[in-house]
């Protein structure tokens, strides 16, 4: 019902012929930056607030040009940034039909192509927050090249790092310092390899070749990464030709490749790379957690562990709930079992009154859920038809038998986006009638007073749109009872490794919260929480505790969903509204191999994640009570 936005998507093709090959083959040298464009529109679903792309030309001569970068902001940022590639190809005479001329001289005509993605969850936007991030050098084997899906909780760690060594960053940001951390890495790694060129008594460009030829990327990111904390997958090249990529140890943030004796091709997401490049799903390989696919200058690539994974792995669930593409083989049939697995709890809501109850769902991502809900309610159907005829003891009549039968899950396209509204033009009542119209809903596909209405979506974060629009709006067909079900647990706390929720307000299951203790005259005992989180600031990250958990030890996730319920329904509603949630149980027997459940449970898998947790409660209490209590 809420976009939550996700940082961010990483493509990566590294063609293994010349480009000549590709002409032939495919009828184009231009094969490559195809498929880059390919395989980024196929990941649009991952950012759509700016998108880059970098070119290596590793044939470039002295003088010349050899890394190449556009990048451009707004949702057309795909569009824009490759109609401005083609511009300088079609600037030269003899764009599509010399290969070799090509290779040599035109623009964006490479061996290795980084695409990205980009959805900010900082806040901080304009170009120079686009990857990929450039850092320049005139030694060609000193040039990097960066794009990556990640958030470092430890960014001030890895500041401090970096200056204590005497270096001066620019820009505050984690993509631009781990470019200056990676950057810093590479260049001692080229001091290493020019002091032993001269013990072999190597002189000139046989120096420049020897470091080109030897430059270790494990050696680079093992150093860098050692301090890292956080989720992600970083994906990068330096300026001789060395590519790779590499995921965080927890499994956090995930990463797919593939490989053939033409190209090795990098994604955030396995679809991407099997549908642009025809492949079944055994073709396309998952990066494990801290290893990293490291490919040299003469292509040929390795897998290489950086960092051993962590004892606990907790790949994002999020991935599977909401994020990825469910074009994934694995992860359709997971958002079916999580549409299942609410079953029991629904048909509890509405009183097992199938006849009288129509099931739909929020448009676009929780569809495949609502496949799955559907599906399990049929076969209890199903059952509880054959319970019937088997309890009359003898063969039913024919009307018995059509009175039986006739009982069918009813399901209707009652919601769907009407407009995009650009309600930032206004404020006050003004933007929230706008907000009320965001949704539109199917008149008649309800009998007023008769039947209830379940609408199942992915996620509740922050009810702002429940609360405005869908709530009110699907109130106009009058149904008897109105069930908000979400595919996911209630959303309690913060992420800091990729999601944009990471303020405490933001989520209504914690004001919820909240709100029931205020009402029950507890403010000793959140007090006693902030002075906990308080006398933490001394600690190591590691030393900490979540003590935000206390928040919700006094009540079942029951009682902080009626609160919710009572929050997001507005006083002009007439329905009765009650919210359905996935328990923890079923997100786990839907995706058991996705264990990162931190927004849900408060168990953040890194100790920055902990640390930041602590800040973000110290800074909600006193933003929001700290002039309404002398306790605080």
């Amino acid at each position: 019902m809420e976009t939550i936005k996700h940082e961010c998507g990483i493509a990566m093709i590294r063609l293994l012929k010349p480009l000549s090959y590709f002409q032939q083959k495919y009828g184009s040298w231009t094969y490559g930056l195809n498929q880059l464009y390919l395989m980024m529109e196929k990941e649009r679903n991952r950012g759509q607030e700016g998108a880059g792309l970098a070119c290596l030309k590793m044939k470039a001569q002295a003088g010349e040009e050899y890394m190449f970068r556009e990048r451009a902001e707004g949702s057309g940022a795909i569009n824009d940034i490759f109609d401005a590639v083609n511009v300088k190809i079609n600037s030269y005479s003899q764009t599509l039909s010399d290969a070799d001329y090509a290779e040599r001289y035109i623009p964006f005509a490479g061996e290795i192509y980084l695409g990205h993605l980009r959805y900010s969850t900082t806040g901080k936007n304009g170009l120079s927050y686009v990857h990929p991030f450039l850092r320049r050098n005139n030694w060609r084997a000193r040039n990097i090249c960066l794009c990556g899906n990640f958030n470092m909780t430890n960014v001030d760690e890895i500041f401090a790092d970096l200056t204590s060594k005497g270096q001066h960053p620019r820009i505050y940001s984690d993509t631009y310092i781990i470019l200056e951390q990676i950057g810093h890495r590479l260049d001692r790694e080229s001091e290493r390899l020019f002091a032993l060129a001269q013990q072999n008594g190597l002189q000139g460009m046989d120096i420049t070749r020897f470091i080109e030829d030897n430059i270790c990327i494990e050696n680079i990111l093992k150093e860098a990464s050692a301090i890292w904390d956080g989720g992600y997958v970083i994906s990068g090249m330096t300026g001789s030709g060395e590519a790779f990529a590499m995921r965080d140890p927890w499994g956090i943030r995930t990463a797919f490749y593939y490989a053939d004796d033409e190209k090795i091709v990098v994604a955030s997401e396995r679809p991407v790379i099997q549908t642009a490049f025809n492949l079944e799903v055994s073709d396309v390989h998952e990066l494990q957690p801290g290893q990293a696919i490291v490919i040299g200058q003469n292509g040929q690539w390795r897998l290489s562990r950086i960092l051993q994974p962590a004892s606990h792995i907790t790949a994002c669930s999020f991935e599977r709930i909401y994020f990825s593409r469910s074009s994934d083989a694995d992860i359709y049939l997971e958002r079916k079992a999580l549409g299942r697995n609410l079953m029991p709890q629904i048909l509890e809501a509405i009183n097992y009154d199938i006849e009288n109850t129509v099931f739909s769902f929020i448009p676009n991502t929780a569809e495949v859920a609502f496949y799955g809900m559907t599906e399990a309610i049929e076969q209890y159907l199903c059952q509880n038809k054959l319970k019937q005829i088997l309890a009359l003891n003898r063969m039913p009549t024919e009307e018995e038998t059509q009175a039986i039968m006739s009982c069918r899950v009813r399901r209707e396209k009652v919601a769907h986006k009407d407009i995009k509204l650009r309600t930032f033009i206004t404020e006050g009542k003004s933007r929230n009638n706008l907000v009320a119209h965001v949704y539109d809903i199917t008149y008649g596909s309800l009998r007023p007073g008769i039947d209830n209405l379940v609408i199942i979506d992915d996620s509740i974060v922050r009810g702002t749109t429940l609360k405005e629009s869908i709530i009110r709006i699907l109130d106009r067909l009058h149904p008897k009872k109105m069930v908000l079900v979400s595919s996911s647990p209630q959303i309690r706390y913060p992420d800091y490794y990729g999601i944009d929720m990471s303020s405490m307000h933001e989520f209504i299951a914690f004001r919820a919260a909240v709100e029931l203790l205020i009402e029950n005259g507890q403010w000793d005992y959140i007090n006693d929480i902030y002075l906990k989180c308080i006398a933490q600031r001394q600690l190591k990250p590691s030393q900490m505790v979540n003590y935000v958990k206390d928040i919700y030890s006094p009540f079942t996730a029951d009682n902080i969903s009626h609160k919710m319920a009572q929050m997001l329904r507005h006083n002009d509603v007439t329905s009765e509204v009650q919210i359905v949630f996935q328990s923890l149980e079923g997100l786990h027997n839907a995706c058991p191999d996705h264990k990162g459940d931190w927004y849900f449970t408060g168990n953040y898998p890194t100790p920055g994640g902990v640390r930041r947790i602590n800040e973000a409660f110290i800074s909600y209490i006193e933003e929001t009570y700290y002039d309404k209590t002398q306790q605080l």
